[in-house]
Protein backbone atom coordinates (compact mmCIF):
# COMPACT_ATOMS: atom_id res chain seq x y z
CA UNK A 1 0.00 0.00 0.00
CA UNK A 2 1.40 3.34 -0.99
CA UNK A 3 1.47 6.29 1.40
CA UNK A 4 -1.21 7.99 -0.69
CA UNK A 5 -3.46 4.94 -0.48
CA UNK A 6 -2.90 4.63 3.26
CA UNK A 7 -3.89 8.26 3.70
CA UNK A 8 -7.27 7.44 2.16
CA UNK A 9 -8.17 5.18 5.08
CA UNK A 10 -10.27 7.27 7.42
CA UNK A 11 -10.64 6.36 11.09
CA UNK A 12 -14.18 5.14 10.35
CA UNK A 13 -12.95 2.98 7.48
CA UNK A 14 -10.12 1.65 9.65
CA UNK A 15 -12.58 0.54 12.31
CA UNK A 16 -14.67 -1.18 9.62
CA UNK A 17 -11.61 -3.06 8.42
CA UNK A 18 -10.76 -4.13 11.98
CA UNK A 19 -14.35 -5.32 12.49
CA UNK A 20 -14.21 -7.26 9.21
CA UNK A 21 -10.92 -8.89 10.20
CA UNK A 22 -12.35 -9.89 13.59
CA UNK A 23 -15.50 -11.30 11.99
CA UNK A 24 -13.44 -13.25 9.46
CA UNK A 25 -11.38 -14.75 12.29
CA UNK A 26 -14.61 -15.78 14.05
CA UNK A 27 -15.87 -17.35 10.84
CA UNK A 28 -12.61 -19.27 10.56
CA UNK A 29 -13.34 -20.86 13.95
CA UNK A 30 -16.74 -22.01 12.65
CA UNK A 31 -15.72 -22.98 9.12
CA UNK A 32 -12.13 -22.85 7.99
CA UNK A 33 -13.14 -23.59 4.38
CA UNK A 34 -15.71 -20.79 4.23
CA UNK A 35 -13.14 -18.39 5.64
CA UNK A 36 -10.63 -19.54 3.04
CA UNK A 37 -13.20 -19.05 0.26
CA UNK A 38 -13.64 -15.42 1.37
CA UNK A 39 -9.88 -14.89 1.45
CA UNK A 40 -9.37 -16.38 -2.01
CA UNK A 41 -12.35 -14.70 -3.68
CA UNK A 42 -12.40 -11.32 -1.93
CA UNK A 43 -8.73 -10.66 -1.28
CA UNK A 44 -7.17 -12.91 -3.90
CA UNK A 45 -9.62 -12.06 -6.66
CA UNK A 46 -9.97 -15.70 -7.69
CA UNK A 47 -12.96 -16.91 -9.66
CA UNK A 48 -15.25 -19.65 -8.39
CA UNK A 49 -13.49 -22.21 -10.59
CA UNK A 50 -10.02 -21.08 -9.50
CA UNK A 51 -11.07 -21.20 -5.85
CA UNK A 52 -12.49 -24.69 -6.36
CA UNK A 53 -9.19 -25.84 -7.85
CA UNK A 54 -7.15 -24.41 -4.97
CA UNK A 55 -9.44 -25.96 -2.34
CA UNK A 56 -9.93 -29.20 -4.30
CA UNK A 57 -13.72 -29.00 -4.11
CA UNK A 58 -16.49 -28.61 -6.68
CA UNK A 59 -17.42 -25.12 -7.89
CA UNK A 60 -20.89 -25.70 -6.45
CA UNK A 61 -19.29 -26.16 -3.02
CA UNK A 62 -17.43 -22.88 -3.41
CA UNK A 63 -20.65 -21.08 -4.34
CA UNK A 64 -22.47 -22.56 -1.37
CA UNK A 65 -19.61 -21.62 0.98
CA UNK A 66 -19.35 -18.13 -0.56
CA UNK A 67 -23.07 -17.51 -0.06
CA UNK A 68 -23.05 -18.80 3.51
CA UNK A 69 -19.88 -16.89 4.42
CA UNK A 70 -21.17 -13.59 3.03
CA UNK A 71 -24.45 -14.01 4.91
CA UNK A 72 -22.64 -14.87 8.14
CA UNK A 73 -20.20 -11.97 7.79
CA UNK A 74 -23.00 -9.53 7.00
CA UNK A 75 -24.90 -10.55 10.12
CA UNK A 76 -21.76 -10.50 12.27
CA UNK A 77 -20.81 -7.02 11.08
CA UNK A 78 -24.37 -5.71 11.41
CA UNK A 79 -24.55 -6.90 15.02
CA UNK A 80 -21.38 -4.91 15.84
CA UNK A 81 -23.01 -1.58 14.91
Amino acid sequence: VSREEAALVTPERASELVAFDEALKELEQLSKRQSRVVELRYFGGLTVDETATVLKVLPETVMRDWTMARTWLHRALWSRR
